[in-house]
């Protein structure tokens, strides 16, 4: 049975053009960077920066690729897997603090729920490739590489795949993250993805996973 690793890590840098982008908020007046700068403070100390995982083989026949754990006939996961000697299935969560604070202040101040709620996004986002940048590093010193990670939901591969992250990695156990009958994570600002592992070079590709994806109308699309 594959060990899954459970890792804590120290808050990533925060982005803030990437919560005024998550927001919404393409030309911030003074007024928003006042209230964001407020939200920042707010929220400074509600997150928590974890993630479970673990790796896995990967084979590929007739379409239907094969993770150890479970199968799944997706074209565009097999696509991104191409060449991969195995993978990594992760969860990672930035706790329910955040979405407490949302929340609290959806029905008293809907701007700064909002604000809030897009501080969350960037906040999983920041720590989904802070782990993507570790796993890296970590298999660089192998001599292997990295594929951009890949969730459910991407391309044709199911959302009820996050069952089959979740059973595998027992997140409610390892994170406390969990999903309920809706397919929807708590806390809410969780993902789950893959990342494949290859000999063939990938350069820069590693850390953009909106490459994977084939919605290129997505307002959040990198």
């Amino acid at each position: 049975m594959n060990t899954v690793f459970v890792k804590s890590f120290a808050p990533p840098p925060m982005n803030r053009r990437e919560i005024l982008r998550y927001a919404g908020a393409k030309e911030p007046d003074e007024a928003l960077n006042a209230l964001l700068d407020d939200c920042l403070k707010e929220a400074e100390n509600v997150f928590s920066y974890s993630v479970c995982y673990g790796e896995f083989p990967v084979s590929i026949c007739d379409g239907v690729v094969s993770l150890g754990f479970a199968e799944t006939a997706s074209h565009d996961l097999a696509k991104n897997l191409a060449d991969c000697e195995s993978v990594f299935a992760f969860a990672a969560t930035v706790g329910i603090g955040l979405d407490r604070l949302v929340a609290r202040y959806s029905t008293l101040s809907p701007a700064r729920a909002l604000l809030l709620d897009a501080i969350g996004s960037e906040r999983i986002e920041t720590l989904c490739d802070t782990f993507n940048q570790f796993i890296r590093a970590e298999k660089k010193a192998e001599g292997l590489f990295t594929k951009p990670r890949f969730s459910p939901g991407y391309g044709d591969l199911p959302l009820t795949f996050q069952k089959n992250i979740f059973s595998v990695l027992d997140c409610p156990r390892k994170i406390g993250l969990s999903l309920n009958n809706s397919l929807l994570m708590s806390p809410s600002k969780s993902v789950t993805a893959l990342i494949g592992v290859t000999p063939c070079d990938t350069k820069s590709t590693a850390d953009t996973p909106c490459l994977s994806c084939k919605k290129t109308d997505c307002q959040f699309r990198r």
